[in-house]
C-alpha cells in the first residue's frame, strides 16, 4: 500500500478504536482520525483511489456515526445519550475492523508489482519498435493487402541515467496503454479488469531511450515469445536480468494471438485466438498459431541483423552480436522457439519455460535446448511429458530440462509479482524467489552456450532444480 492508502487505513481503525477510549481522550482521538482520513481520500481521490481501499472506506462509514455522535451532542448542548454495553458494541466493531483489515489484505492479493533490482554490472535501457514484414501477408484478417506486423520491445545495456530519471511504464508505453493491456490481461482469464489496476501504476527499473552503455562492446541476443494471450512485457523482470548482464532481449508482440497490441497509428488489436473445445482440433490449431509466431521471431532477427549492420541511424548499430542469438518464450511461446530453431539456424540455442511443444517434431535439434517446467503431476496434461521428451531427446546436442520444486506455470513470467500467492497459479516461491530462480537458470544457460563460458553447467542448473540431461544417442 502507498503512505497515503496507509494513513487512510490509519484513519479508519483510528475512527472504530475511538469508541473504546476514555471519555476525556474520545473527541481529539475522533477528530483527528476523521481529518487524516478525510485528507488522504481527498488526495487519493485525484491522484487514483484504487478498489482495495474500498472496504476501508466502509468500514469507517459505518464507524464514524457512532464516533462522531457523542460530539455532535456536546455541541449542541445535548444531555449524553445511553451508551450501548460494550459486549453490544463488540460484534459492530469488530465487523468494522474486519472490513478494515480486508483493505491491507486485498492489496496483498494484487499489489502495484515491485520489480527486483537487477543484479549484473549494467544499468538498463528499453525502447519499443515496430516492423512490417512486407513479403507475409496477415493471415487473421481478409485483406489481401494486410501485411504481418509485430511491436518489439527492446532490452539492452545502458549508461547510467541520471538521478530521479523516470523508470519505464510497464505493460506500455505510457499508462493509457498499460490500462488497455492491463484489462485485455483480466478479460482473457475471466477476471474483471479492476482487479488488476494496480499493474499499470508499476514502473520497472529500465529508462525508455536511456543512451547505450559506451563500452563499444557486442551484446548476444535473446528473442521472447509470450504465452498463449500474452504480451511482450509479461516477462520484464527476467528481460531486465538478462539486460543488466549484458544481453540484449529482443520480446515480441504477436498480434491477434497478444490480448492487446496497441500500434503506432493507435489501433488496439486483439486476440482472435481461442480454443474450439475439442482436443484434436486445439493441436491443429495451436500448431498453425506456433509456426506464425516462429515466423515472426525469424522475420524479427533479420530486422536485428539489419539495425546493427547500420540501416538506418540507431543507438545500437554495430552492437548486436547476431551471430550469438538464443531464441527462447513462455508457454506457446516456448513451443514457437523450438520450432523457430529448427526452421532457422541462426538460432544458436532454445529456452523453453514451460511450453508444450506444438507442431512438427522434425529435423531433430542440432542446437542446445533448457526446458524450464514446474512439476508434471497426473493433473498436468499426460501427454506433455512424453512430447518434450521426445523433442529434448532427439536432439543431437546436449538438452537440459529443469524442473523446478514449487512452481507452477505462472512462475516462469511476472505473474507472481502482481498475483494472489496461490500455489496452483503462481507456485509456491513467492514473489522475490520465483523471478531470481527463473532468471538464474537462463543465465547460466545462456552464459555456457552462447558466451562459451568455461563451467560445469548442469551444475550449475542443479542449484535450481532436478535436472535431466539428454545426451546425443540416448545418453543420460
Amino acid at each position: 500500500m502507498s503512505p497515503l492508502e496507509i494513513l487512510a487505513l490509519l484513519g479508519a481503525l483510528a475512527l472504530v478504536v475511538a469508541r473504546w477510549l476514555p471519555p476525556a481522550a474520545r473527541p481529539r482521538a475522533t477528530v483527528a482520525a476523521g481529518a487524516v482520513l478525510l485528507l488522504s481520500v481527498l488526495v487519493l481521490a485525484v491522484t487514483g483511489l484504487r478498489w482495495q481501499l474500498l472496504p476501508v472506506l466502509v468500514g469507517a462509514a459505518l464507524a464514524a456515526p457512532f464516533a462522531a455522535a457523542p460530539l455532535l451532542r456536546r455541541r449542541f448542548g445535548r444531555r449524553p445519550a445511553w451508551r450501548a454495553r460494550w459486549w453490544l458494541a463488540l460484534p459492530g466493531t469488530l465487523a468494522c475492523a474486519g472490513l478494515i483489515a480486508a483493505g491491507p489484505v486485498a492489496a496483498w492479493a494484487f499489489p502495484v508489482p515491485e520489480f527486483p533490482d537487477p543484479t549484473g554490472e549494467f544499468a538498463v535501457g528499453t525502447r519499443v519498435v515496430q516492423w512490417t514484414d512486407s513479403g507475409r501477408p496477415e493471415t487473421f484478417t481478409a485483406d489481401p493487402d494486410d501485411r504481418r506486423t509485430v511491436v518489439v520491445q527492446l532490452w539492452y545495456p545502458a549508461q547510467a541515467s541520471a538521478a530521479g530519471a523516470e523508470r519505464a511504464q510497464y505493460l506500455g508505453r505510457t499508462e493509457q496503454e498499460a490500462r488497455t493491456v492491463a484489462d485485455a490481461l483480466a478479460g482473457g482469464v475471466g477476471l474483471p479488469g479492476f482487479l488488476l489496476d494496480g499493474v499499470p501504476k508499476a514502473r520497472s527499473h529500465s529508462v525508455f531511450d536511456a543512451p547505450v552503455e559506451g563500452t563499444g562492446g557486442r551484446f548476444p541476443v535473446v528473442l521472447f515469445s509470450p504465452g498463449s494471450g500474452g504480451v511482450r512485457t509479461q516477462n520484464t523482470a527476467w528481460a531486465e536480468e538478462l539486460a543488466s548482464h549484458g544481453y540484449l532481449v529482443a520480446a515480441v508482440d504477436h498480434p491477434y494471438d497478444a490480448a492487446a497490441v496497441v500500434l503506432a497509428d493507435g489501433r488496439t488489436v486483439t486476440t482472435e485466438t481461442s480454443s474450439s473445445g475439442d482436443a484434436d482440433e486445439d493441436a491443429k490449431l495451436a500448431a498453425g498459431w506456433t509456426a506464425i509466431r516462429a515466423a515472426d521471431l525469424g522475420f524479427v532477427l533479420t530486422q536485428l541483423e539489419g539495425l546493427d549492420r547500420g540501416e538506418g541511424a540507431d543507438p545500437l548499430r554495430g552492437r548486436l552480436d547476431t551471430g550469438r542469438v538464443a531464441v527462447t518464450g513462455h508457454s506457446m511461446g516456448g513451443a514457437a522457439a523450438l520450432q523457430a530453431a529448427r526452421q532457422d539456424r541462426r538460432f544458436g540455442a532454445v529456452i523453453d519455460l514451460d511450453g508444450f511443444p506444438h507442431g512438427p517434431t522434425t529435423p531433430a535439434l542440432d542446437r542446445p535446448v533448457l526446458a524450464l517446467t514446474q512439476a508434471i503431476t497426473p493433473a498436468t496434461d499426460a501427454r506433455y511429458l512424453p512430447r518434450l521428451t521426445e523433442a529434448l531427446g532427439s536432439g543431437t546436442a546436449t538438452n537440459y530440462r529443469l524442473t523446478i520444486p514449487g512452481a507452477a506455470h505462472l512462475t516462469f513470467m511476472d505473474g507472481p509479482l502482481y498475483l494472489p500467492p496461490v500455489p496452483t497459479i503462481v507456485g509456491t516461491l513467492g514473489r522475490t524467489e520465483s523471478p531470481r530462480v527463473v532468471a538464474g537458470a537462463t543465465l547460466a544457460f545462456l552464459d555456457a552456450t552462447l558466451r562459451a563460458r568455461p563451467g560445469d553447467l548442469a551444475g550449475a542448473l542443479s542449484v535450481y532444480g532436478d535436472l535431466t540431461v539428454h545426451r546425443p544417442g540416448g545418453g543420460g
